[in-house]
């Protein structure tokens, strides 16, 4: 980045001069994206739909990419924004631990990418905005973090859980509800998966588990092991197993984490 914004500044996401508009402008945007710590990590996950205004613009996008061996990205708002920032931000950590010979600590990759999306604050005036989740193992700490940032790249660390996008509200809601302190990884997949669901229950911008498609939320866990993304039988038979105790007791929620 440094080097770009010497040299040749325009190419930069943020600093693109966009034609000027009447109203916002139309592009496919990525919604709701949950995360949830557990002793010993971190789940970050997020749903496969991106919408245009009320069109469903694609049904399987991924959302949730890996930025280092130890760390993850959900990204929300507009999606093409978002993936070009995430690649940069992957491109940024590896060019330092290339340069420096040691990795970024976990507080100063949550810096960077503050500042890279406060890098794109002119963009998102003109309503391209991108707001991701930043969760992953801290090695020092020893246990997961989770940092969410607002369009001006202002960061936050949450604890315990935290969502971001059209959802968030009701995918918050779910995880306060399951959420405990003890939780295993399996248990914690299994809630960031839940909580998707009724996400997508009452939020028309986030898409559900597609059981004809084959299409599941992404799902990655982060802890001292390093990143790892379930597999889609992974994914598919957690999801198929909320989906069976919802047809059991559709108002239970509890009923399927446990």
């Amino acid at each position: 980045m440094d080097f770009l914004s010497e040299h040749q500044p325009e190419i930069l996401p943020g600093n693109r001069q966009l034609p000027p508009t009447q109203g916002v402008i139309e592009a496919p945007h990525g919604t709701t994206i949950v995360a949830v710590t557990f002793p010993g990590g971190v789940v970050l996950a997020g749903d496969r739909r991106a919408t245009m205004g009320n069109v469903i613009a694609q049904r399987d996008i991924e959302k949730v990419f890996p930025a280092d061996e130890y760390s993850a990205v959900g990204i929300a708002g507009t999606a093409g924004l978002a993936v070009e920032m995430v690649k940069l931000f992957q491109l940024e950590l590896e060019h330092f631990e290339k340069v420096e010979g040691a990795q970024l600590s976990l507080e100063g990759k949550a810096n960077r990418l503050s500042t890279m999306i406060r890098s794109n604050l002119g963009m998102a005036m003109q309503g391209l905005a991108v707001v991701p989740l930043f969760a992953g193992y801290d090695v020092d700490r020893g246990k997961g973090r989770i940092f969410s940032y607002d369009v001006t790249g202002g960061r936050s660390e949450e604890h315990n859980y935290a969502a971001t996008g059209s959802g968030s509200i009701f995918a918050r809601g779910a995880m306060k509800k399951l959420f405990r302190d003890d939780l295993s990884e399996a248990e914690a997949t299994t809630l960031v998966i839940q909580a998707l669901y009724d996400a997508a229950d009452d939020d028309s911008a986030t898409g559900g588990p597609d059981v004809a498609r084959r299409i599941y939320p992404i799902v990655t866990v982060i802890t001292d092991d390093g990143f790892r993304r379930l597999t889609e039988n992974e994914a598919s038979e957690i999801a198929r197993s909320i989906l069976e105790r919802r047809l059991e007791q559709p108002d239970g929620p509890r009923a399927a984490l446990l």
